[in-house]
């Protein structure tokens, strides 16, 4: 039997309240991630399965070990990435698209494209977001003489679904909202049964590693397109309002700022303007 068999017949580890409670501490002074009570048994799980991979008893002895010098910080990535990929899919919300390509299609008209567009997902995952992104920019470019004139920067904190995202190679089932028309123009199929994302479009994407926390040093600026969906809802309210406000900084003068719909309640920044629509949550940056 393989050994990840074996563990499978092992109860998970037990946390009292103490261990949780300093685990939790953990996670939101470095990440701000909010592990909640009802994503109690989620923590518990990943920490039991990767203490038994290394052979370490406790929660204590393992917290000591992923806060001890540099050999911690390494254990401390590789915990990250399993207690932060998310499960995801190509044009996960629709309408956040719909709006994007409405929104691109109408600045083609109003404005010369002088630069190439920089559009930004955040909390990138395993590369289905910013892939989305650069087919809907791709698609309102696609009849102009611009093809290929922008750029879609992904970031994520996990090195593991970085890597992912750059492969860009996926399931069957994360291509299942998309046209037919669509997953043929952008993606070769595998003898495998997956989808790999075509050259060119992997072209216009690059992913990197980026804490939220840390967005005042991170180098985008000037940023026509924001997308920042499913990621807030793990972070504290007043968390969220700060988040949002380093993003507001980064769009450009009429920039566009996509939110997850339920993620944020009340915030408003001087700079930026609502968007009417009932199926996004989204804002602009006021022009010069």
């Amino acid at each position: 039997m393989q050994p990840g068999g074996v563990w499978a017949l092992k109860p998970v580890i037990e946390m009292s309240a103490a261990e949780f409670q300093v685990w939790q501490a953990l996670l939101e002074e470095r990440t701000g991630l909010v592990i909640n009570e009802q994503r109690r048994a989620f923590l518990q799980t990943n920490l039991s399965v990767r203490m038994r991979e290394l052979g370490v008893d406790g929660y204590a002895n393992y917290f000591r070990q992923v806060t001890a010098g540099p050999s911690g910080a390494v254990e401390w990535s590789t915990l990250l990435d399993r207690l932060t990929v998310q499960e995801t899919r190509f044009f996960r919300h629709q309408p956040s698209f719909d709006l994007l390509e409405r929104y691109l299609a109408e600045r083609l008209l109003r404005e010369p494209l002088s630069a190439p567009w920089s559009l930004w997902s955040v909390g990138c995952s395993s590369g289905e977001e910013p892939y989305s992104m650069a087919i809907s920019a791709a698609q309102v470019l696609r009849e102009t003489a611009h093809l290929g004139h922008f750029g879609v920067t992904g970031t994520d904190i996990s090195l593991s679904a970085l890597s992912k995202a750059r492969e860009g190679l996926y399931a069957a089932r994360k291509l299942e909202q998309m046209d037919t028309e669509l997953r043929e123009r952008y993606f070769l199929a595998q003898d495998d049964g997956r989808y790999k994302v075509v050259p060119s479009l992997a072209a216009q994407v690059c992913c990197a590693r980026l804490n939220v926390l840390e967005l005042a040093k991170a180098p985008m600026s000037g940023m026509d397109v924001i997308f920042c969906q499913n990621l807030l809802i793990y972070f504290r309210r007043w968390r969220r309002r700060e988040i949002l406000n380093r993003l507001a900084e980064r769009l450009a003068p009429g920039g566009l700022l996509v939110v997850g719909v339920g993620e944020v309640v009340g915030w408003q920044h001087p700079e930026l303007q609502p968007v009417a629509d009932e199926q996004v949550l989204a804002f602009t940056r006021n022009s010069l």
